[in-house]
Parts: C-alpha cells; structure tokens; sequence
C-alpha cells in the first residue's frame, strides 16, 4: 500500500467520521423545522460551504499558527488526539458532545433565523476536533500535491454533508432515532481508535526528539530538557484547544 493511498484513507475517514453529518442531522432537522423545503435546501448548501472555508483556512494557515504560538506538530498532535477521545467518549454513549456545543449554545441557535454558519458550520462540522485534525494532517504533508489532495478530500466531505442535510427528511424516515444512535456508537469507537493513534503518534515524537537530542551528545541535560520542552508544548496546546 503506497503512502500516499494510506494518507488520503485516513484523511478521509478522519475527517468524515469527526465530522459526523448523519450524527448531526437530527440537530440540523430540529434548527430548520420551521423552515420550507427550498430553505432547507439553501441552509445546507450554505453550511456546507461554510464547513468548507473554515477548515481550508486552518488547513492552509495551521503551520503559521503552530510557529505563531510556538507549538510543535508533536504536541498538536496529543491536543487534538485528546479532543477525539473526549468526543469519542460522547459519541460512544450517543450524548451531544460539548467540545463541539454546549446545551446552551444549542439552546440560543434554536431562536436564530439562520442556523448555517452558527452553530451548524461551526461549531458543529468545523469544530475543534476536526480543525485539530486537518492541521495536524496539513502540517504533517505540507507539499503542493498532499495539500490539493487534502483540498480535494474536504470538497468530498463537504458534499457528503450537504447530500445528508439536503435528504434530511427520506433519511429521517428510513432510519429511526435508535438507528442513528447505533451508528454514532460505531463511529465513536472509531473515533476512538483515530484519537489513541493520534496521541501515540505524538508521544513517540516526543520520546524520538529526546532520545535524538541525547544522541547528538549533548548528555542527559539536552535529553531532559527536550522531553521538558516537549510536555510543555503538549500541556500549552491542550489547555488552548480546551479554551
């Protein structure tokens, strides 16, 4: 299996499985109940391409971001890894996850004229963990052709979102609630599985940079404080993706 087939498989899946349309769709059927079909139609087209601009800005601008806060692509990667499970952890009991919404944000939504950007855009499809995902991947493939792939991949996700949210009332009849439940279950657990991934990939990072900094020779003082300044940027990353 060449590189580039795994990055684009587990790009896609990432990105999808975060950004769960099939797991929102009830929310997006309870914002856009007072709405027309053709309304509907427009409030998913809208929020899709919202979705979209969001994440290709931080896919685009994530490697000045990590350079601008001084973050490393490691310490990214156990935030973001941490986000994922917190959510898997949600989606695993079939619950709203809060990393994406508050009850209260849902709460105020509900008495907006349009929901598209706010809170279904964001941050609901392009919340944190699905932001901390694509930087993570652009940061990690940051050439031309990874970049376009990844650009491609997102313009996929994007209009499965909007195929969802358009067939939003067939699906909701051919599925039922418990249905919807069971398969966010399933997600969760791969969600799960994605996030554990994401924080081995940077704990072994941070143990390969020490033990490089121990080998250049300059002795175990270098090695601490290379392991010191990576827990720093883990600990730094996380309380600001959790802010």
């Amino acid at each position: 299996m060449s590189e580039t087939f795994t990055f684009v498989v587990m790009a896609f899946s990432t990105l999808l499985v975060v950004m769960d349309p099939l797991g929102n769709l009830p929310l997006f059927i309870s914002l856009t109940a007072s709405q027309t079909k053709e309304q509907k139609r427009r409030t998913a087209f809208r929020t899709s391409v919202a979705t979209f601009f969001i994440l290709l800005a931080f896919m685009l601008f994530g490697t000045a971001i990590f350079r601008f806060f001084s973050l490393t692509l490691d310490a990214f990667r156990v935030a973001g890894g941490i986000l994922l499970l917190l959510m898997a952890l949600d989606m695993l009991r079939a619950q709203p996850s809060r990393t994406r919404s508050s009850p209260e944000e849902t709460e105020a939504s509900v008495q907006k004229d349009d929901v598209a950007i706010v809170p279904l855009a964001i941050p609901l499809l392009a919340g944190p963990g699905t932001v901390a995902s694509i930087m993570v991947y652009s940061t990690k493939h940051s050439d031309i052709l990874s970049l376009l792939i990844l650009t491609g991949i997102l313009v996929v996700c994007c209009l499965i979102v909007w195929g969802v949210f358009v067939a939003s009332e067939p699906i909701s009849r051919i599925i039922s609630p418990s249905s919807i439940s069971i398969f966010e279950r399933i997600m969760g657990l791969l969600v799960a599985a994605l996030a554990i991934q994401f924080i081995a990939d940077g704990v072994i990072g941070f143990v390969t940079t020490a033990m490089a900094a121990a080998a250049s020779g300059t002795g175990a003082q270098a090695s601490a404080a290379a392991v010191s300044g990576a827990v720093k940027d883990a600990a730094a990353a996380v309380g600001a993706a959790l802010r």
